[in-house]
């Protein structure tokens, strides 16, 4: 933020405009979503294909996840490695992902979303390449540390920049094609990973890179940062764009405006300044979703998916086509249901699901241990973990980041969401790295206290998540941080 609105922001104390900017958001309601679509009755074209640009960075994301499980093996064999050095391989991406998270913030804020992005595929592309001509396991490695640069970049500034261009009765169901792109980048990976090289695996994995590089020359920035740095015609004309040649967006752009400025009269806070009480219901929200989604196991899953079926008795590469199966429908489901039923019902539903699955699977193990039911306790597995990854489709996989790009104020957007894309990457680590550990000390431990976990996060969201549908970002953000706008 530039000096002039750091010294600005001593002057500004009144708790009226504050209360106005709530205001104005109930006001602004029904009637602007009816005056922002007249004389279109359809989405914009132009709102389509932007989205379907951002999104093909979460394609890069779900491909980058669902590598490691069907390259296992082909990459064990050629480069002769132990079970504790494929686990850095699982791992390493999670700390290049951190890496990416601690200046994703502040490159979407200062250079700009579609900036970001392009910043993002540059890493991919270049982790890419080291991957598919590695000859040693430090070259993997490096490539691997690349790849999760760029995918720390993309898992913030997709969903925000998605969440910013969006009308707030589409907003929703449009971040989760985030999620949606990340399955088919897993689920695809898986496929197509059963049938050819690991290191051309490697190469196809840079195309949808090269698709969001090139497109993202084709679509506008997002309104709202273009708002916080002043540009107001651009901001305006961005928002028209968006929204379609005869719809009216003076409502629209006089919000984000009013809010905007309101902010601007603040200073910008750094990541400590996020721990002052007019932010901590927010920041508990935002990093609680995210620690609970990655402890409930999800990227231990989705890295080891092969190894957990076979460990388990059952086919690996059935085991995975099955995964493929139901991920890609259910994510697809929860597009639908997102503006329909709320943020919270599908989280509650899916945490639940998360949990009856891990359970399944813990006594899959079990029975395995125990010599019963030999029969049956693959059959079991196999069932949990479908279970399990058709319910974390419907919401765990979307909702957190959807909530996490709502509820943060732009003045501190990207420090927020450094850090709880940071802490979500650091938790992800720990659960991938510790994983094959785990499951040498105690396969059905492992996954009891994945069941645990998803069980308290059912009460987190009963108790502490707000539902956030079918209100503006600037509602959301007034309601949750009631003195954002006050000094």
């Amino acid at each position: 933020m530039d000096s002039t609105n750091s010294t600005e922001s001593n002057e500004f104390s009144s708790p009226l405009l504050s209360t106005e900017l709530q205001g104005h958001g109930d006001n602004y309601g029904v009637d602007c979503e009816e005056n922002r679509h007249r004389g279109t009755g359809s989405v914009p074209p132009v709102l389509i294909l932007t989205t379907l640009v951002a999104v093909s960075g979460s394609y890069v994301f779900g491909s980058a996840v669902g590598y490691s499980s069907p390259s296992q093996i082909g990459i064990i064999d050629d480069l002769n490695l132990s079970v504790a050095q494929y686990s850095i391989v699982g791992s390493i991406l999670t700390i290049g992902a951190m890496i990416g998270a601690v200046i994703s913030g502040r490159i979407a804020d200062y250079a700009g979303r579609r900036v970001a992005m392009g910043f993002s595929e540059v890493f991919c592309i270049l982790g890419w390449f080291a991957i598919a001509f590695s000859k040693v396991f430090w070259w993997l490695y490096v490539g691997r540390l690349l790849v999760g640069c760029g995918m720390g970049l993309l898992s913030y500034v997709v969903p925000v920049y998605i969440a910013e261009i969006t009308p707030k009765n589409l907003r929703g169901a449009f971040t989760t094609v985030h999620q949606l792109m990340i399955c088919c980048g897993v689920s695809l990976t898986y496929l197509i990973g059963a049938f050819l090289n690991w290191r051309i695996l490697a190469l196809i994995g840079t195309i949808p890179c090269l698709v969001q590089l090139l497109g993202l020359f084709f679509i506008p920035e997002s309104p709202r940062w273009l708002a916080k740095f002043g540009s107001w015609e651009r901001s305006e004309s961005a928002l028209r764009q968006l929204r379609g040649k005869n719809a009216d967006v003076s409502q629209e752009a006089t919000e984000i405006k009013d809010f905007t400025e309101a902010l601007q009269r603040k200073t910008e806070d750094s990541i400590i300044g996020l721990f002052r009480l007019q932010y901590m219901k927010s920041l508990i929200v935002g990093v609680g979703l995210m620690i609970l989604q990655q402890f409930g196991g999800v990227n231990a899953i989705a890295f080891y998916a092969t190894s957990i079926f076979i460990s388990a008795g059952f086919s690996g590469s059935i085991g995975t086509i099955a995964m493929v199966a139901v991920q890609i429908p259910m994510s697809t489901l929860g597009v639908f249901l997102m503006d329909k039923s709320g943020r919270r019902p599908l989280l509650l539903i899916s945490a639940s699901g998360t949990c009856l699955g891990c359970f399944l699977a813990a006594l899959s193990f079990l029975l395995q241990d125990l010599h019963i039911w030999k029969e049956v306790s693959p059959i079991l597995a196999l069932v949990g973990v479908l279970v399990y990854t058709g319910s974390f489709s419907l919401g765990m996989g979307a909702i957190p980041w959807i909530i996490m790009s709502e509820i943060f104020p732009i003045n501190v957007k990207g420090s927020a969401g450094s850090l709880v894309t940071l802490v979500s990457w650091f938790c992800s680590w720990i659960v991938s790295y510790a994983f094959n550990f785990l499951m040498t000390w105690n396969s059905s431990g492992t996954f009891f206290i994945f069941a645990s976990i998803c069980g308290f996060t059912i009460l987190f969201v009963a108790k502490l998540v707000p539902e956030t549908k079918g209100r503006t970002l600037e509602e959301i953000q007034s309601s949750l941080n009631p003195y954002s706008t006050k000094r």
